[in-house]
């Protein structure tokens, strides 16, 4: 059992907004954090994979009233998306009713279905919480060994916790197989499982390189509309991120395509057949693996109104993660999987092209020291502490202002 970090989150929205989903892949720990939540107020767990909890929702209108004083927690909802319509109508009567906040908390593996059909439902009506994997500050130790075995065996929680890196790699291996076989066939594409697995290898062996539609098509032996169909499931499914370029204003010839990162970095090893961290650090990946462990973990604390990109240019200046806060302060972070990083001369030609703020480089050790005048190399946990705190003061600014 881990505590994580977005049950004060969750707890918090349930009491501002009548419905609460939370999306993310299969395993991932939502029911576990659903049921924890549970225990602070009357509620009732409905699996809707579950023969006798969907035939309770027959009437789903007349059962759910009988149950209007407790808040109801309905599982795997994407397999009964006409659902939302009935949810609505119920939500709408408390309201003039004047019942408060709080009544549905929905769990899901996100699909553009599902986005969909809640989004045009419930619009107004529910708030969306996204659930990623275990982050230094939920396992043992957010640094040393602890954060080498989260990176290694990735942040599913089953994965992390498995007695062995080889029980660890069986329990991954076994969960792509589910994914492609039963899983994702159950969401409505028909896409062979062999297929989707050589794609999905595809997108670990390039990981955190451009998109190239045309090249993987080549690969597959399909068409590269098809090819950018299938990103948009696995992004879809919160199991690849696609990470956009940072494009404006400025005098230099852009790259356009976005860079894609298989987001759980034990799935990377896993789909690369890698798998404990002495064989990790002989293979190519190293570097990139860490990359999207460290973008990964980032972008998960990241609030909606800070806007992450990468940079680069067709001369080489390149800055592996930008951090876009508003008003042309940016943040830029460089990710070093070396024990003694060093910049290279286009990461600096990138900060001045856009002026950034603040440097930093983000190294798998445990100190916090300046690599120069104006950049900080340091630990992802320090890293994300200092995001924290520049966000709790700005908001205190910010109503300070009010």
């Amino acid at each position: 059992m881990y505590i994580r970090e977005l049950k004060q989150t969750i707890r918090r929205n349930l009491s501002q907004n009548s419905t609460v989903a939370i999306l993310g892949p299969r395993q991932i720990g939502k029911t576990t954090l659903a049921l924890e939540i549970a225990k602070y107020q009357p509620s009732m767990y409905l699996d809707l994979e579950n023969p006798e909890d969907i035939q309770k929702l027959n009437d789903p209108a007349h059962y759910l009233q009988l149950h209007k004083d407790k808040l109801v927690i309905l599982d795997e909802i994407q397999h009964y998306p006409n659902l939302f319509m009935s949810l609505r109508g119920i939500i709408d009567t408390r309201r003039r009713e004047r019942s408060g906040n709080g009544f549905f908390l929905v769990l899901g593996s996100a699909s553009s279905e599902l986005l969909k059909q809640s989004s045009e439902s419930l619009a107004g009506r529910i708030h969306y919480t996204e659930l990623a994997g275990l982050n230094p500050f939920e396992i043992e130790q957010p640094e040393g060994r602890s954060l080498i075995k989260l990176w290694v065996r990735g942040g599913f929680p089953d994965s992390f916790a498995a007695t062995s890196d080889q029980v660890s790699h069986a329990w991954r291996q076994n969960f792509i197989r589910t994914y492609l076989e039963r899983d994702i066939p159950q969401m409505g594409p028909r896409i062979p499982a062999t297929t989707l697995l050589r794609f999905w290898t595809m997108l670990a062996h390039s990981q955190g390189e451009l998109f190239n539609a045309s090249k993987l098509a080549s690969a597959l032996g399909v068409k590269g509309i098809t090819v950018s169909r299938y990103l948009d499931l696995m992004v879809d499914l919160l199991l690849v991120r696609r990470l956009e370029p940072w494009y404006g204003n400025v005098k230099k010839r852009l790259v356009k395509s976005p860079r894609t990162y298989i987001r759980d970095s034990g799935i990377v090893h896993s789909l690369l057949r890698i798998p404990n961290y002495e064989t990790l650090l002989g293979h190519p990946i190293l570097g990139k693996s860490w990359e999207g462990f460290v973008i990964e973990n980032i972008m998960s604390t990241l609030p909606y109104e800070v806007n992450p990109y990468f940079y680069r240019t067709s001369a080489g200046a390149e800055i592996d993660l930008l951090l876009d806060f508003g008003s042309g302060e940016f943040w830029a972070i460089e990710i070093k999987a070396g024990r003694t990083p060093k910049l290279e001369k286009g990461f600096h030609i990138a900060c001045e092209d856009l002026k950034v703020k603040k440097k930093f480089v983000i190294y798998p050790g445990e100190e916090k020291f300046p690599a120069n005048k104006d950049t900080t190399i340091l630990s992802l946990s320090n890293f994300i502490m200092e995001i924290r705190r520049y966000l709790l003061r700005s908001s205190r600014k910010r109503i300070i202002k009010v």
